[in-house]
């Protein structure tokens, strides 16, 4: 076996090899040479070798000594940690050593084996080869107690909380070896897939992310059928841990256990030992906390979550001694809220936290986050300042910043705070994406093709980035590199949408203008735009809707398909058209509505964070970034209308109704639904009649918040003699569809919902130049069509004049084939009779 001072003579001479000008620490240049030497098969970019020299910098920054680079004991931590196989870049840079002791057996090249309890009751599991063995103990015996221990996290000699027992030293320290053993057949065997993997995929793909289990997790797969002896090397240190002579020894020796595995990324085994600390002592604040980071490394958000509650539920409930870790418990239940999508609850743990330690920058920036992310965003605006203000060089601060402020409108400042966290940390992919979005917006394409290229750099599977950067391509004139860009991008998501971009694109084949507003659509959500040219560059003219006309009944007008199309996409983004009307039914019939205290039946007033876990019932199929922004849009857009006081309590009751329309089901059903829920928010049981003043109020709530631009009408207006007259189903019923001020728009709705996917055989919308999907609107005499949005807003080609437009509306092509029938069929009956 290699002994330890071997392994050091190895990397000294590695060291030596590359300080060129003799500083004794490795410049960002040496480092370079270093990779790309002991890596020779490899053709690295010069973006991939930033990236790596980036994160070798950035991950120990502690042994950096400023402009001169990595010191020795950096270089040699980088193998300490697994970064890098010592001995196969020694062989790889053909160096030799000076003695003999290149001839010993190293550990890596053994195979993994467990054996019993060797002399002095210490594990003997064993590399073995060639018929050399070096067991577990002799390899401990060669290695000082403090080199040992150096290589432990300094969680392990933390005063209070760190290991407590000299025997937990010893086990832990077996366990040490016996992990870089396994981290050493790790590297072999992923070498050996890298080799395999050549010529399928690049080595960028891999730094992008797309093959992480290497570096985020290890265990069974990892060690293939090594792993069986692993394990059975563990389960013997366990079975230790707990032949130990008191609950607090074994409590020790499993919670160190744990945190030495989590250190060396073995989560699924590091379960184990924190869930036995759990058992040994069940009120331990630490045991649940370690338990929920581990539980959120392996990805699995609801046991996470779960586990930091009991954690806050211990510490909360036992001495001071646990203030401390109150605010950590806070955070990481909050992070853990945000996995299962839960932003509303997140913001009130990190709201805590903040208050609990005023000076936890990384809370308030959470906070900033998480407020943005569901459309508060005042509030995120001071709290990422207060961030700012506590860590002026928080990146992800200034990043999220600059976003609030682009929601303001504010994109100068939001241009500034990107640049600012591009500043501090060049690789921010995030920072980099939106700042190349405002500057696509503000015409600066060429730009906004740099920054696009560059989150290809650290992400190219990125497909919106590539998307966006076809259009900043095509904004600088480059028309083929730009349809190259949109066919990676469709490649990568086979989004319709971009089907559609890229046909458009052979239709103007130039001009930009207005592309990049249908480009966001495809990726945000749809909404109507406004203006006198087309989204292809189209001149167009706006008709005062009296120059609107429809050639028979069935034609929509054109006020109710604006408000319709609204609302259609509200649906869509919300989610709620997948959600069957029934369940919000069911949610009030099982009476477990967590009503805020102190309240009574009528208004029934609930906290926005309770109301989130009610719409995560109803919606569960969704996955959390997708639920994130459907509770966004309905914070903003109803959530806001119900809490006009700011306490952050809604009528759940209205709630209910008002997203009822929004819900799958039939008219009849969802007009049903809104009934039954008045019916309970006005009384205790499922009554055969409601308050007319709830009904006016509902109304009036219902067309300020779905048709804001049409308003409300003093027919609604609550009145005294409201208060004691009732009215049925049948009534609610005819005040619920009045056309002219209530909520007729639901025959719209119920419209688009069947169509608005329908495609008409290719037919181009004369206004924007856009395939039409959904229904058409053709005008009868000067025989152009248009889409539902030019039809909505008013546009129409201008070189078409006429006083009056008549449409009619097709809703398939199918439609329009029989009306054309129906015309030809007229004339030619006509032709007879003449």
């Amino acid at each position: 076996m290699q002994s330890p001072e071997s392994r050091m003579h190895k990397v000294e001479k590695i060291f030596k090899r590359f300080d060129v000008n003799g500083d004794r620490c490795l410049n960002r240049e040496e480092m370079a040479a270093l990779v790309i030497a002991v890596n020779p098969r490899v053709k690295f970019s010069d973006e991939q070798i930033r990236a790596i020299l980036d994160e070798v910098f950035k991950t120990y920054a502690d042994f950096i000594e400023g402009e001169k680079g990595l010191s020795f004991d950096g270089l040699l931590r980088t193998y300490d940690d697994g970064a890098g196989d010592v001995d196969r870049d020694f062989d790889a840079l053909g160096l030799d050593l000076e003695d003999s002791e290149e001839e010993e057996i190293s550990g890596r090249e053994g195979e993994l084996e467990a054996g019993g309890n060797g002399e002095g009751g210490q594990l003997t599991g064993t590399f073995r080869n060639a018929g050399a063995a070096v067991s577990i103990a002799d390899e401990r015996a060669e290695i000082g107690a403090a080199r040992r221990r150096q290589n432990l996290g300094a969680w392990a000699t933390s005063p209070g909380n760190g290991i407590k027992y000299e025997e937990t030293w010893r086990l832990i320290e077996d366990l040490d070896i016996l992990l870089r053993r396994a981290e050493a057949k790790i590297q072999e065997r992923k070498k050996a897939r890298e080799e395999k993997k050549k010529g399928v995929r690049s080595i960028a793909m891999e730094m992008s992310g797309e093959l992480r289990d290497d570096v985020t997790r290890r265990g069974s797969e990892e060690l293939g059928a090594e792993y069986p002896s692993f394990l059975k090397s563990l389960v013997e240190l366990r079975q230790k841990a707990d032949a130990s002579r008191t609950t607090e020894e074994a409590f020790d020796a499993h919670m160190a256990m744990g945190r030495t595995l989590t250190d060396h990324r073995f989560y699924e085994d590091a379960l184990f030992s924190f869930q036995r600390g759990t058992e040994l002592k069940p009120t331990d604040v630490r045991a649940h906390f370690q338990l929920g980071i581990t539980f959120y490394s392996l990805g699995r958000f609801s046991e996470a979550r779960a586990a930091y509650e009991l954690s806050l539920e211990a510490a909360q409930s036992s001495s001071s001694h646990w203030s401390t870790l109150l605010p950590q418990i806070h955070v990481n239940l909050g992070i853990a809220k945000e996995g299962e999508g839960m932003l509303l609850s997140a913001c009130e743990h990190y709201r805590e936290a903040a208050i609990l330690n005023p000076g936890n920058y990384r809370a308030l920036k959470l906070l900033g986050s998480a407020l943005f992310g569901v459309g508060e965003y005042l509030a995120a605006e001071k709290a990422l300042l207060e961030a700012i203000f506590l860590k002026p060089d928080y990146a992800d601060a200034h990043c999220d910043l600059g976003s609030v402020l682009h929601a303001f409108g504010n994109d100068e400042r939001a241009i500034a705070e990107f640049q600012r966290a591009i500043d501090l940390k060049p690789d921010h992919m995030d920072a980099l994406y939106n700042l190349g979005g405002l500057m696509r917006d503000a015409g600066r394409y060429e730009r906004a093709a740099e920054l696009y290229s560059k989150v290809l750099s650290i992400k190219p599977l990125h497909w919106q980035a590539q998307l966006n950067r076809g259009v900043a391509l095509l904004g600088v004139g480059d028309v083929e590199e730009a349809r190259k860009a949109f066919k990676e991008a469709f490649k990568m998501t086979n989004r319709v949408e971009l089907y559609d971009a890229i046909i458009h694109l052979k239709h103007m084949q130039k001009r930009p203008k207005g592309l990049s507003t249908v480009m966001r659509k495809s990726q945000e959500n749809p909404s109507r735009d406004s203006g006198s040219i087309g989204k292809g560059g189209t001149i167009t003219a706006i008709i005062p809707p009296s120059a609107f006309r429809r050639t028979n009944a069935k034609t929509t007008p054109r006020q109710w398909i604006s408000s319709a199309l609204d609302f259609r996409a509200f649906q869509q983004q919300t989610k709620l058209n997948r959600c069957n009307v029934m369940v919000l039914t069911t949610e009030i019939l099982a009476g477990q509505l967590p009503l805020a205290s102190g309240e009574s039946n009528v208004g029934k007033l609930m906290r926005k964070a309770d109301l989130e876990k009610i719409l995560q019932r109803m919606l569960p199929f969704l996955g959390a970034e997708v639920f994130q922004a459907s509770v966004k849009a309905i914070n903003e857009k109803i959530l806001n209308v119900l809490d006009r006081t700011t306490t952050g309590r809604v009528d759940i009751g209205m709630f209910l109704a008002i997203i009822a329309p929004l819900c799958a089901g039939t008219p009849d059903k969802r007009k049903r639904a809104v009934f039954d829920i008045l019916v309970w928010r006005a009384s205790k049981g499922m009554g055969a009649e409601i308050p007319r003043a709830d009904a006016k109020i509902y109304i009036k709530l219902l067309r300020l918040i779905y048709m804001p631009f049409q308003g409300t009408s003093e027919l609604w207006e609550v009145h005294d003699d409201d208060e004691q007259a009732h009215i049925s189903y049948s009534e609610f019923l005819e005040m619920f569809d009045d056309p002219d001020w209530a909520f007729g728009l639901m025959i719209t709705i119920v419209k688009l919902e069947k169509v608005d996917r329908i495609r008409h055989s290719g037919q181009i919308c004369s206004a924007c130049s856009y395939t039409i999907v959904g229904p058409r609107f053709k005008e009868v005499r000067a025989n152009f069509s248009l889409c539902s949005i030019c039809y909505s807003e008013g546009k129409v080609p201008a070189d078409v004049k006429q006083n009056v437009y008549r449409f009619t509306e097709y809703l398939t092509e199918a439609d329009a084939v029989k009306d054309k029938l129906k015309i030809c069929g007229s004339r030619g009956s006509e032709d007879l009779r003449s």
